[in-house]
């Protein structure tokens, strides 16, 4: 059955998407991460993010095309079947996407903790944060099963007010930038670490599927499309870039890494003083608590999407007797598992693992359609290249850290997706090859 939203007249225009575009990326991951990324990179933080857009405007190539062939509000998911047919390939990344949807609700909620713990003066004790980050899970489950409009139309003003925020952090941050805390830190691994740092830093760039859910109510989506993708990352990289190198250069990569969790409002508090920091604290606690209530709303749409397809049991789609589906509270226990078991640190690099792997995925199976998407196939090609370089080098960033529960995680996370697509494969009789 053909796509009916195709025949509607364009209601959203370039500047409607690049704004849908903005509000996907902006936000939680460049209020939580900043710090984390400043280890490995050192005072070459914003190379680090100008890397991580330039592989993301790869990707962006691959969905622009596909998303002007493949108009829908599936994203990725659709994508993937599309590549691969309905097979387990196909099936098993698309649980192991819904996983990694829930690792970066788990890294919103614990940044959100971070900033609340910062901006009441709360002494985190470990279990007082983890306590907070289950708290707003538990607040936008509520929401969820309300299915408040009021939320979604808050968004607008929710982007709105970040970037009013971040602009005069930016544009003020500039005028006080001081030269000695480029010479006081040791801190940094060469390129190595600015590579793996990319890596890490790319979750805070993978909003920008959310334009092509769009394609279906643009008038003109093979010239609109591609320019909203490539605004909105523009427009994005621009801040990440600008309010790194202010961090970087007011409050050194010592008192980033120092203030790892909520590094951006220390910068706010060098810069503004103690205003400063409770505006930047505000801002991180209205992103990370939008981003947590956005995601999980996605990943509810995408456990229904993928159990109807019969990726993934009907169960997940069945409403409950007190409203919401079951897949809405499964994903509630598993995003406060991960919140108990993983710090910061650990869910900041597992989200982007997961994104690098899907989205590398999702650019290599692109490859078997680029003549129907009228793609260059060296460009999909280099796109799948960039992305595994990254995820192998933050991989292998963890394995030399000693991280060993966050890379086995992963490893674990990836093969229980596909372990759990095959069982229910053959339970249910269909198709197990990998590839249709």
């Amino acid at each position: 059955m053909k796509d009916q939203s195709n025949k509607k007249s364009g209601t959203i225009g370039v500047v409607g998407a690049t704004s849908i575009g903005v509000g996907g990326m902006m936000g939680a991951g460049l209020y939580t991460l900043l710090g984390l990324a400043a280890k490995t990179s050192g005072v070459w933080l914003p190379v680090s993010f100008l890397i991580g857009g330039i592989v993301a405007a790869f990707s962006v190539y691959s969905y622009s095309k596909l998303g002007m062939v493949f108009p829908s509000r599936g994203g990725a998911a659709q994508f993937l079947v599309k590549e691969f047919g309905d097979g387990l390939l196909a099936g098993g990344l698309n649980v192991f996407q819904y996983l990694g949807w829930i690792i970066a609700m788990a890294l919103y909620a614990t940044g959100f903790a971070e900033y609340a713990c910062q901006l009441f003066g709360l002494k985190d004790t470990g279990w007082i944060g983890k306590a907070i980050s289950i708290a707003i899970i538990v607040v936008v489950v509520f929401i969820n099963i309300m299915g408040s409009k009021q939320v979604a139309r808050a968004q607008t003003t929710i982007i709105a007010f970040e970037l009013i925020i971040l602009i005069l952090f930016i544009g003020f941050g500039l005028t006080k930038l001081h030269v000695p805390t480029l010479t006081t830190s040791t801190r940094g691994e060469g390129i190595i670490g600015i590579l793996s740092a990319a890596g890490l830093l790319y979750v805070t760039y993978e909003g920008f599927g959310v334009v092509t859910n769009a394609a279906g109510n643009m008038k003109n989506p093979k010239k609109q499309l591609p320019e909203a993708l490539y605004f909105s990352l523009g427009i994005v990289m621009a801040i990440y870039i600008l309010a790194s190198i202010v961090v970087i250069m007011t409050v050194g990569v010592d008192g980033a890494v120092a203030n790892e969790g909520h590094a951006l409002a220390a910068a706010g508090q060098a810069v503004f003083g103690k205003l400063g920091m409770i505006f930047i604290g505000l801002a991180a606690l209205v992103a990370t608590a939008s981003a947590v209530n956005s995601t999980m709303f996605g990943d509810e749409n995408l456990a229904i999407r993928i159990s109807n397809i019969d990726e993934i049991p009907h169960k997940f789609s069945a409403m409950t007797h007190i409203g919401g589906t079951w897949g809405l509270f499964f994903t509630f226990i598993l995003v406060c598992a991960f919140v108990v078991i993983f710090p910061l640190s650990s869910v900041g690099e597992m989200a982007s693992l997961s994104f690098l792997l899907v989205y590398a995925m999702v650019d290599l199976g692109h490859v078997r359609l680029a003549k129907q998407t009228r793609a260059k196939k060296w460009i999909l090609i280099v796109a799948t290249i960039l992305n595994l370089a990254l995820f192998a080098l933050l991989f292998i960033q963890t394995i030399i850290n000693g991280e060993v529960l966050t890379w086995v995680s992963v490893i674990f996370l990836i093969v229980i997706s596909f372990v759990i697509e095959y069982i229910w494969r053959k339970r249910n009789k269909e198709n197990s090859s990998w590839i249709v």
